[in-house]
């Protein structure tokens, strides 16, 4: 209870208080930010939320360091004259808990008019209400929940809940099927065990695979689910073993899906791992040992390296010095980050240059028209929120690398 009060509180202070300070009035020496530019007369805060600890920090570093890296290049490009963008990073450690009291600090801050994140689907859904009673646009680079948008029943009602919600990733609705198709009909496994780690992200995405796999005339002959917190898998690999599969099929994220791999070889099913994005990390690898050869993942979108559009990004991502790798989202974050910007661009053009003192609500409203060239392609959002880029990718783990083998979009 009290925490729904103290939600409560921020978001009417930050509604009834939405005066853009100047540039100087906020800590510059703030470690949990990153001062990204130039100066000018108003700082506009983009808030970052991403586990920036614990197992899943390669990817939510990668997304802090790719939209803190849009925040300078609009700085640099006097993109908003008038205004100075910065960046405030808040470690949501991949728990629904942390991103709801994060959320909370964000409406409470009026400078911050937009927020990047979070990665996780499930931190996604603890946070939506709060943002959107704020009015405070919210671009996930990476969630894949097809509810987040569509409301729970999306597969018979699609329904948008939260107008202040959108993201830059295509959906499991899309993704899962998308694996399906690759592992029946290039692949030619025809025997399946599923599992997952009861997760929003990871059970919904087996269950999109699933739903596809049996309509394509595949058998299912195995099903479990792990405890993400656990390390000791072989029981659920002997029960692989013992299944006859020719493939397993993962809903989860590297952490678990590493390991997992390894045990199922070492059990004695010399079969691959397929899982979607959130297996496609190089920390994948390093887990899953020199036996992951031939593992597979789907990713939203085509290889950033390999996307004429996404050059510039990398030339200025390695230029920038960051020390993490910008990871499997650090293109999505970019331009989720550049969205914001964009919006907030939009609004201040309307306003005779000047950033009005309903900002928020304004630039919320104004995201839905956003549109744009990214580092990941056409940037823009249908009536639900959702990219309008389907575009997805598998990935095999070849020579202890993630190689991509096929690009498209499915088709249901």
């Amino acid at each position: 209870m009290r925490q729904r009060s103290l939600i409560a509180i921020t978001a009417a202070l930050a509604a009834g208080a939405l005066t853009l300070t100047a540039c100087g009035s906020r800590d510059s020496g703030d470690k949990k930010g990153s001062d990204s530019g130039n100066g000018g007369g108003t700082t506009v805060v983009i808030g970052v939320d991403a586990p920036l600890t614990g197992d899943l920090s390669a990817m939510g570093l990668g997304i802090k360091n790719s939209a803190d890296l849009a925040a300078k290049n609009a700085n640099k490009q006097n993109l908003v004259k008038g205004v100075t963008f910065k960046i405030e990073a808040l470690d949501d450690q991949a728990q629904p808990s942390a991103g709801q009291q994060n959320a909370s600090k964000f409406v409470s801050e009026p400078e911050v008019l937009g927020v990047v994140g979070p990665l996780n689907s499930s931190v996604a859904e603890s946070m939506q209400k709060v943002f959107d009673d704020a009015k405070l646009v919210q671009v996930s680079p990476a969630n894949t929940g097809p509810g987040l948008t569509q409301g729970p029943d999306w597969q018979t009602k699609k329904v948008r809940g939260y107008k202040s919600y959108f993201r830059t990733a295509t959906t499991d609705a899309i993704q899962g099927p998308f694996a399906a198709q690759y592992v029946f009909n290039t692949a030619k496994k025809k025997k399946v065990f599923v599992i997952d780690d009861k997760k929003t992200y990871g059970s919904g995405l087996a269950a999109t695979f699933t739903e596809e796999f049996k309509k394509l005339g595949g058998k299912v002959v195995g099903t479990e689910h792990i405890n993400p917190d656990a390390k000791d898998f072989s029981a659920v690999a002997t029960k692989v073993k013992n299944s006859g599969a020719q493939v397993v099929y993962y809903g989860g994220e590297y952490p678990q899906a590493g390991p997992l791999s390894k045990q199922i070889k070492a059990a004695g099913a010399k079969i691959p791992l397929v899982g979607g994005d959130g297996i496609k990390d190089d920390t994948f690898m390093k887990l899953a040992g020199s036996e992951a050869t031939g593992d597979l993942a789907t990713s939203v979108g085509a290889p950033v390296e390999d996307l004429p559009s996404a050059k510039q990004f990398v030339a200025d991502y390695k230029a920038a010095g960051y020390k993490e790798e910008y990871s499997a989202y650090g293109g999505y974050a970019y331009d989720s980050a550049w969205a914001v910007i964009e919006a907030v661009k939009k609004v201040a053009d309307a306003n005779g240059g000047k950033l009005p003192s309903d900002g928020r609500a304004k630039v919320t409203e104004a995201m839905q028209g956003v549109s744009f060239d990214g580092v990941t392609g056409k940037v823009s959002f249908d009536e639900f929120g959702d990219a309008t880029n389907k575009q997805l990718t598998v990935y095999a783990v070849k020579n202890g690398a993630w190689v991509p083998v096929k690009s498209g979009t499915y088709t249901g």
